[in-house]
């Protein structure tokens, strides 16, 4: 008799451990939002390369291209975007994040040099307050160069 109340008491207890356990694991994993919503903040540059080569550092004394000071990516207003180049011309239009690695700045007016108004990258480095963006095709702007931007949301 004894030996079924130790039984008893031992299952008891095992339930107890394992039900705490399925709380508790169960209800603190963070549910992390979309990248569509992540990424819809003021982006800034932190570092730009053309190629493999950096030509931007912020707040560096000795950079290879000038303005990326004034380089902004406005995407806090889905699906509007505002984006002004290291030059200072700015474009408006609409933009998309069709995959979880994929923006599309669509509709830019005006125009962008050789870009017939769209403007795509591929995203990489996502975090609370960064993210890379790879462009796709190459910028006449920039010399033809694969452009990849680090960027902060400040």
């Amino acid at each position: 008799m004894q030996q079924l109340t130790m039984i008893k008491t031992s299952f008891i207890a095992f339930l107890f451990i394992a039900t705490v356990f399925t709380l508790t694991t169960g209800c603190s994993k963070k549910k992390v939002a979309p990248v569509s919503e992540r990424i819809a903040k003021v982006w800034t540059a932190q570092k730009v390369d053309y190629n493999t080569s950096t030509v931007y550092t912020k707040g560096g004394a000795a950079n290879v291209q000038a303005g990326y000071d004034r380089f902004r990516l406005d995407l806090s207003k889905p699906p509007s975007v505002t984006y002004v180049e290291f030059d200072g011309n700015t474009f408006t239009g609409q933009y998309s994040v069709p995959s979880d690695d994929r923006l599309v700045l669509s509709n830019l007016n005006p125009s962008p040099t050789g870009a017939n108004g769209t403007i795509e990258f591929r995203i990489s480095n996502l975090t609370d307050n960064s993210v890379t963006l790879t462009r796709t095709t190459a910028s006449q702007k920039t010399g033809n160069t694969t452009n990849v931007y680090t960027l902060t949301a400040p």
